[in-house]
């Protein structure tokens, strides 16, 4: 009887601590079309490992925002201990991340959205200040001799992306000169040929996702321009052309952090009495040109 007294009470003991396992949903705008975000999924997925908890990842496939608020609010209904959420529209997001902080669930945003992600509940946000990080970027290219600039955005509702192009016009002292590429390679590579073709004077480009980058790079080859192309983030196309000399700089935010630390404050704040950091955390900016562009190759499109 003290046997199976003592196994009965062990088993309760296992049902109840798998029951209690933490268990997070990472909710993120985009996935296929850019290389970005595998790396982001990566850093996640490592934390869940290293901390023995569950992460679940999703995006909308489509790319759609409404696809993703349906995601939000998907998750939430399965009362996960807590949400990562990237937030490129908080129009079309805020109301399925409020759902989810009024049900209880801790939501941290990542990437994009640091201007609303207070307003809407988020307990933080782990990304880089993107406006800073344009700034960065424009005051290096009209430090290295750019005058007539135009900025390749990949995804026009991206208030972020909308944010390096403008922080980057801001650095130069010009109006906002910026298209959309959209986020398809071949059309990233036409439409940026056919706005130098159209304009001549346009004598630098802001590329603001690492595909965007080295489509970008193509189109100059192929028209023939003699034109400043900075970028944002990296791959291993990206830093090969930074070694060839096709791109001037890129900017790092070092996107495995901003998969990676949201789930290890999410474990602290759950374990710990509510534990948070005292302020987001800026995953970035920083730069990446030919001096250090060999020292990060092994880890551009794995970990950053």
């Amino acid at each position: 009887m003290k046997k199976l007294l003592a196994f009965s009470a062990a088993t309760l003991f296992l049902m109840a601590g798998a029951a209690h396992a933490e268990r997070y949903v990472m909710v993120t705008h985009t996935q296929g079309t850019d290389p970005f975000w595998p790396v982001v999924e990566k850093g996640a997925k490592d934390a869940a490992k290293a901390l023995g908890v569950e992460l679940e990842y999703n995006f909308p496939p489509s790319g759609d925002m409404a696809d993703m608020a349906k995601l939000i609010e998907s998750a939430t209904a399965t009362n996960p201990d807590g949400l990562i959420v990237s937030l490129p529209d908080a129009a079309a997001l805020g109301g399925a991340i409020k759902a989810a902080v009024a049900a209880g669930i801790p939501v941290i945003t990542i990437n994009s959205g640091l201007e609303s992600s207070k307003e809407l509940g988020a307990l933080m946000h782990v990304g880089q200040p993107e406006a800073l990080a344009g700034e960065a970027a424009g005051a290096r290219a009209k430090a290295e001799g750019a005058t007539k600039p135009l900025c390749l955005n990949q995804e026009a509702f991206n208030t972020a992306l909308v944010a390096r192009c403008e922080g980057y016009f801001k650095a130069m002292g010009l109006p906002l000169n910026m298209i959309d590429v959209s986020n398809d390679a071949a059309q990233i590579k036409t439409r940026t040929a056919a706005a130098l073709q159209a304009d001549p004077s346009i004598d630098s480009l802001l590329a603001t996702g690492p595909h965007v980058c080295e489509a970008a790079a193509a189109a100059v080859e192929e028209v023939g321009a003699k034109v400043h192309l900075s970028c944002f983030d990296m791959t291993p196309g990206v830093i090969k052309a930074i070694k060839d000399g096709k791109v001037a700089f890129t900017i790092d935010q070092q996107q495995r952090l901003q998969g990676y630390l949201p789930v290890v404050v999410l474990h602290l704040y759950n374990t710990n009495a509510g534990m948070l950091p005292g302020a987001n955390i800026p995953s970035g900016p920083g730069f990446v040109d030919a001096k250090n562009a060999a020292a990060v190759e092994e880890q551009a499109g794995v970990n950053r």
